[in-house]
């Protein structure tokens, strides 16, 4: 991770601790343009977008993210909130799924 991604993310968390979730947002989305690859960033704009109730946003971030890591448990356990949170319970669910064959030590296989 190059130093301005590593500043913007430290800034980004920053915000997100004293309540600024629009800067947060602002800066975690900078992130990911400066490196589409960077799980981290992704993750982190999911759950700001979530909080602020920008939930189909917030999913399309969690997807990323599982792209970027298929076998992060995180990862998929944040994409279903996003999802319950956006009341899509069948795609929570899927989720969740994902996240308990993760946690049992499983993996999951990626449709290419």
């Amino acid at each position: 991770m190059n130093l301005e991604i590593e500043t913007l993310f430290d800034e980004a968390s920053g915000d997100l601790a004293v309540g600024d979730l629009e800067a947060a947002a602002k800066k975690y989305r900078r992130c990911v343009e400066l490196d589409p690859s960077f799980f981290e960033g992704w993750h982190a704009l999911g759950m700001v977008l979530m909080k602020s109730g920008s939930c189909p946003e917030a999913i399309e971030a969690g997807l990323k993210a599982t792209e970027l890591r298929p076998n992060d448990q995180l990862a998929w356990s944040s994409l279903s909130l996003f999802y319950v949170r956006n009341h899509q319970i069948a795609e929570a669910e899927a989720a969740g799924v994902k996240a308990k064959i993760l946690s049992w030590g499983g993996k999951i296989q990626v449709d290419r």
